[in-house]
């Protein structure tokens, strides 16, 4: 199957569409994760914030989220996640990539994240390359990962 089938990306512009995000967020990090709720959204999670927040929808249907910010003279990646029913259709790099594409059209050509030690080796096929000791992120081990293009 080709996941780029009936696959749309969308820079978020509404409050609807922020409630989405909110939604899937706590489904994915607070709900399957035990990310504490006061842990997981802050200053960035509004539409006038210093952030630009993408949807992925499947067939019609919001299926993921990510984020990025300028920090430190790069585009950090944040918030990333996919609903477990759209995880096997390839959304995961269709979502990095429209991140990616939105922050190279503001001029900038490197990227940060926070990964997950788990997600590592799909962000490891996508470029990115561990600059870090494992470290915890509430409750979770990630590692701080980088891309340049």
């Amino acid at each position: 199957m080709n996941p780029t089938t009936g696959t749309e990306l969308k820079h978020v512009t509404t409050i609807e569409q922020l409630e989405l995000i909110k939604d899937i967020r706590t489904r994915v990090f607070v709900d399957e994760q035990g990310v504490p709720l006061e842990d997981e959204f802050d200053a960035h999670d509004h539409l006038d914030a210093d952030c630009t927040h993408i949807l992925v929808y499947y067939n019609g249907q919001p299926a993921g989220t990510g984020r990025w910010r300028l920090v430190d003279g790069t585009a950090k990646l944040e918030r990333i996640c996919l609903l477990p029913e759209f995880r096997q259709y390839g959304l995961g790099r269709i979502l990095i990539g429209g991140l990616e594409q939105l922050a190279v059209e503001q001029g900038l050509r490197h990227f940060q994240l926070h990964g997950q030690t788990q997600a590592a080796p799909f962000y490891e096929k996508l470029g990115y390359r561990i600059f870090s000791v494992p470290f915890m992120e509430d409750g979770i081990e990630h590692v701080w990962m980088i891309r340049e293009v």
